[in-house]
């Protein structure tokens, strides 16, 4: 088994926990349009198929960006994993609180610790690292393009939670930003 199949099964995994996690949450308080999540999820899913897809992207999205080699296979495989690892753990943090979609659930709590204590988007940290493992995997241009794509969906669904998030808990939502990091922790020194 070659390293992209290794990553094509850590990402399979992670759909099938994710699916069977998405049934333990809390009822919906309030929920965002179905346009505004469309106006991320297309960037996402379109970043994923490119990344995914097999021999249905263009000849120049296919182009190596270099030669194949035992380390970058590992450190692909192990960024993958990393990330999902990562995403896995901030989705249990979450709890009941977690939803697709930017909602506010019925005794919502803002949460603080694990990997929230870093980021405030831990979820798609994690996922953008495990796509960036596996875009290192593919070796193609198609990666770093899928990457792109995922990050500004991901950073655009952000700025609809940031939003929400400050409507529902105020100050204590106001100092969590000042302080955290949104998707890359923030340094300090």
């Amino acid at each position: 088994m070659d390293g992209m199949q290794i990553c094509s099964w850590i990402w399979a995994v992670f759909c099938v926990v994710w699916v069977i996690s998405a049934f333990k949450n809390k009822p919906i308080q309030q929920q965002e349009s179905v346009s505004s999540r469309l106006s991320y999820m297309s960037l996402v899913a379109v970043g994923f198929y490119v990344v995914f897809s097999v021999g249905t992207v263009q000849p120049w999205m296919r182009v190596h960006l270099f030669p194949a080699s035992r380390a970058v296979e590992i450190l692909g495989v192990v960024m993958t994993a990393a990330g999902i690892g990562f995403a896995f753990w901030a989705r249990a943090y979450l709890g009941g609180n977690w939803s697709g979609t930017v909602t506010v659930k019925v005794g919502h709590e803002l949460v603080r610790t694990g990997p929230y204590r870093w980021v405030r988007h831990p979820i798609y940290t994690g996922l953008i690292l495990a796509l960036l493992g596996t875009a290192l995997e593919r070796r193609q241009v198609r990666g770093l393009i899928a990457v792109v794509l995922v990050y500004i969906g991901f950073k655009m669904k952000s700025k609809i939670e940031e939003h929400t998030m400050t409507n529902t808990f105020g100050a204590e939502y106001t100092d969590y930003s000042r302080t955290t990091g949104a998707i890359v922790p923030k340094l300090r020194f």
